[in-house]
């Protein structure tokens, strides 16, 4: 749209944005947008009777003659996006953007952590890193936040270019590049040149800082260009860190450049693919003047969620669940770490990949084959995909099917990390066996 401003006053008389007609808070402001399966203007109506106070529309055959709350646009997605766009304009509020194939979220999360001790703080809530749900979250900007943290997620070319473009973020910060979404990125070599728009936006920008991982020579590579903050596990870096226990949980020690004392952190998170996570926090908040005790309780105090490398205790067995998401670099790091974690009787449930396009048989196969040069004994596999490799291990079609079969043969004194693709819904597998 031409003009945002007649939109972008009604925005600011309302108490938020909503684009679910199931949610409608009072005062708020509802954007009607279009699905595969649904089209938001059909509900229009109902958002305004539930508690909206204005009603963004793009089909005119739900205009009622003379209701002036109902604002018409030729797109309402694109009315989303340039709502937040000029709402970021004119705040102005610091933005960093935060992306990459693996760890994105728990960067994010533990990168607010730490910044919520010195700051008013706005960052994403949950996995809102798309089309919508970025412009959703710059929404939520006021004018008392200092800072913002945004992270973007891409499955095709070009997604990460279409946020930044939105988001027009300050800072930068790439956690990672592996093999994930091959489906939609065509090669690895696609799925760098999408996370890579991060930091091309910045070098358009002009005198941007972005924090890079010196152990990862593709992020080196990618930001070749620019101002770098990098940390990572060598010495004389921004922030230098090493882990110093992981059984179950990560502990590290981190000095900032310049500093002799190093600093000492027991975490909540299991794995030692969530030490760069870490110092990737840690860096940030040292650029943003965090004193150090400050982000050291902030790490501690980190609690992961939503089945990210969650430890859960049950009556018979311990659980890791990290059955959020997978790809075949997190599921090579989960299993590497599960196999020098100090546990006795070990057990692997692990589930399909999703989205990997025509690879995916072989980068199955090449995780079956790393399992057995592991060799791990009690291993389950879950989904079509592992169920077309060449292997020896029991697999099962889903997780209802498996878990019919836990509930005659429950394992009982096991360590078992329990990891797939979230349509796997492997949740529920490790809900049947925190189960009494």
């Amino acid at each position: 749209m031409t003009d945002i401003t007649p939109l972008y006053r009604i925005f600011l008389q309302s108490t938020e944005v909503t684009t679910d007609s199931r949610r409608c808070p009072a005062g708020s402001l509802f954007i009607a947008l279009r699905g595969e399966t649904f089209d938001g203007n059909a509900f229009a109506a109902q958002a305004l009777k539930d508690g909206c106070t204005h009603a963004v529309i793009d089909n005119p055959k739900y205009l009622p003659e003379g209701d002036t709350r109902y604002f018409l646009v030729d797109d309402c997605l694109k009315a989303l996006q340039a709502l937040a766009r000029h709402h970021r304009r004119t705040l102005g509020t610091p933005i960093l953007g935060i992306t990459g194939t693996n760890g994105k979220t728990t960067t994010k999360e533990l990168t607010a952590a730490v910044l919520s001790r010195q700051y008013r703080l706005h960052y994403t809530q949950g996995n809102l890193n798309n089309h919508i749900g970025v412009p959703l979250t710059l929404l939520g900007l006021r004018p008392e936040h200092q800072l913002a943290v945004v992270e973007m997620g891409a499955s095709h070319p070009g997604d990460i270019r279409e946020l930044v473009d939105i988001a027009e973020p300050d800072f930068g910060l790439i956690t990672n590049v592996g093999r994930a979404h091959l489906e939609g990125f065509g090669s690895f070599e696609g799925v760098i040149r999408t996370k890579g728009e991060l930091f091309d936006f910045l070098r358009e920008k002009g005198g941007a800082t972005v924090f890079v991982h010196d152990d990862n020579p593709y992020l080196k590579e990618m930001a070749h260009d620019l101002k770098q903050l990098r940390y990572g596990t060598a010495t004389h870096l921004y922030v230098s860190g090493q882990m110093t226990g992981n059984s179950p949980y990560l502990a590290l020690q981190w000095k900032a450049e310049g500093e002799t004392e190093a600093h000492s952190v027991q975490t909540h998170l299991i794995g030692e693919y969530n030490l760069p996570n870490v110092l990737a926090a840690v860096a940030v908040g040292h650029y943003f003047h965090v004193p150090a005790e400050l982000i050291d309780q902030a790490l501690e105090s980190y609690i992961p969620h939503n089945n990210r490398s969650q430890l859960v205790r049950t009556a018979d067995n311990v659980l890791i669940v990290d059955a959020y998401n997978a790809n075949p670099t997190s599921m090579r790091a989960a299993i590497d770490n599960f196999h020098q974690m100090q546990a006795d009787h070990k057990m692997l449930i692990l589930g399909d990949m999703r989205e990997l396009g025509t690879d995916s048989l072989a980068l199955h196969q090449e995780i079956v084959d790393h399992l057995e040069s592991c060799g791990f004994e009690d291993v389950v596999l879950v989904g079509t995909e592992f169920s077309a490799t060449r292997h020896r291990y029991p697999t099962y079609p889903d997780a209802p099917t498996l878990i019919a079969e836990l509930r005659t043969h429950r394992p009982t004194g096991k360590t078992i990390l329990i990891k797939g693709s979230n349509g796997l819904h492997l949740n529920t597998v490790a809900d049947a066996l925190s189960m009494k």
